[in-house]
């Protein structure tokens, strides 16, 4: 083997033999514990048993690949957090390699961390973490068969993730339901990052998400823009507990697939842009998703914000969407806001289970929105018909096109609102276009100049 090695190259020595493979990982180690400089992770496999960690203080440094075929491959007994960690550092450049995971099924032990944990502390065989960091740059990484997240940043600043590629990534529970991994996710605080024209396919979590336990600050000053994401038994993007957050121009399908993977006991319903938390001054617009198994938008605690000019079509049989939701909903879960002052204007929703819109709070303008072939399940208030068993107390909840309720998970005081100019068509919209529900005055209202009709396809389509 000795004369192979030396006949054929340390390069393919590697992949054929394993022939200084511990000699790779030593010295790519080494170079991480540079305080300052450049890093070349080799051409070909250098498999881990540890994470490569930068120094403490470590700044302005550059890893990059030797080529495309630059991969780092965590060993099955990888102990550690991740294939790369650094906390405390600054400037700090990734780029240009392959990240190979050592995922071996699927299910696990791992289920959610409680609300005062960070997911940094729950959440190990991950891809890339930072922590407490500034000016953190990945770009052109792939990241394959990652047990966790492919990406974990935590409370740090002026982060950039562009043209990074997760496949086939992220764990289940012990039930074999979705636990939020596989995907990128920026917690406690972090601020001024981006995630741009990132791949994302095959994840058993979330896509791309923000998040805070509530003693935590908020993430703020981001923008998610240009990313692809597909197939997801969670959300395509969710932004949680945040502010100034843009998510722009995103696009996907298949979310809430693979439907025996969505965590249903948790409510945990498929999103392709979801909110959670306190989510204040934020634009979501030009996102365009097909095949969502779920809701097309929450707006669970956000207020204060535009949604403008997205889309989510499901065009195939309605059997194809067992866990088909309302289009877009507004809530309140979180006690330190109030669902107010949002925009919801040219938007398309089309082929969802019940409603377009469930609506609570003041001052919300739902103007110019086409909201095409809704109520596929065909509810009409008898609690009787499969699928619509729900609030008999509110025959019109499932039912309308637009629903203004007194509540969500708090009560809310739902006037002011404009609802004007939108297309509604769909089952029984010709009788329960825009309603109000118990405790809400229609009259307290600009309800008007709505088009209101039975058909199932878009206006002028043929």
């Amino acid at each position: 083997m000795k004369l192979a090695c030396a006949l054929l190259g340390p390069v393919l020595c590697v992949w054929l033999s394993g022939c200084h493979a511990a000699d790779r990982e030593s010295k790519l180690r080494s170079a991480f514990h540079t305080k300052t400089g450049h890093i070349v992770v080799p051409e070909g496999a250098t498999e881990l048993h540890a994470p490569l960690e930068f120094e403490a203080g470590a700044h302005d440094i550059d890893v990059r690949g030797a080529s495309s075929a630059s991969i780092l491959k965590l060993a099955d007994d990888f102990k550690g957090k991740a294939a790369i960690i650094g906390a405390g550092v600054k400037n700090i450049r990734i780029e240009g390699f392959q990240i190979i995971g050592n995922r071996r099924e699927l299910k696990s032990a791992l289920y959610l961390p409680g609300s005062s944990t960070r997911f940094i502390d729950y959440y190990d065989r991950n891809g890339i973490v930072f922590l407490d960091s500034e000016g953190i740059a990945i770009s052109g990484v792939s990241l394959k068969n990652i047990s966790d997240f492919a990406i974990l940043i935590t409370h740090s600043t002026a982060v950039n993730i562009t043209a990074v590629t997760i496949e086939d990534s992220g764990t289940l529970d012990s039930r074999g339901l979705s636990n939020t991994t596989g995907g990128i996710l920026l917690e406690q605080g972090t601020t001024n990052f981006t995630v741009t024209e990132c791949h994302i396919r095959s994840v058993t979590g979330n896509g791309i998400w923000t998040h805070s336990t509530a003693d935590a600050p908020r993430n703020q000053d981001g923008r998610i823009s240009g990313n692809e994401i597909w197939e997801t038994p969670r959300d395509a993007i969710q932004v949680g507990h945040a502010a100034r957050i843009q998510v722009l121009d995103n696009s996907g399908g298949q979310i809430g697939f693979p439907v025996d993977q969505v965590d249903l006991p948790a409510q945990a319903t498929p999103v392709a842009v979801d909110s959670a938390g306190n989510v204040s001054e934020s634009v979501y617009s030009g996102n365009h998703f097909e095949d969502v198994d779920g809701q097309c938008i929450d707006l669970d605690g956000f207020h204060d914000g535009q949604v403008l000019n997205n889309s989510c079509v499901n065009r195939k049989g309605a059997a194809d969407y067992p866990l088909s939701h309302v289009g877009i909903v507004f809530g309140n879960s979180n006690p330190e806001m109030t669902s107010r002052n949002v925009v919801l204007s040219g938007n398309l929703i089309q082929g969802f289970g019940y409603g377009a819109v469930y609506l609570i709070g003041e001052g919300q303008q739902v103007s110019g929105n086409r909201f095409v072939d809704v109520n596929r399940n065909h509810c009409t208030g008898d609690m009787r018909v499969p699928r619509c068993g729900y609030a008999p107390e509110e025959p019109g909840m499932l039912r309308s096109g637009i629903y203004l309720a007194s509540h969500a998970a708090r009560p809310a005081d739902t006037k002011g609102n404009k609802i004007s100019g939108n297309y509604i068509s769909g089952f029984g919209m010709d009788k329960w276009c825009v309603a109000a529900g118990p405790g809400v005055a229609s009259q307290s209202n600009q309800i008007g100049n709505n088009t209101c009709v039975t058909a199932t396809q878009e206006p002028g389509a043929r």
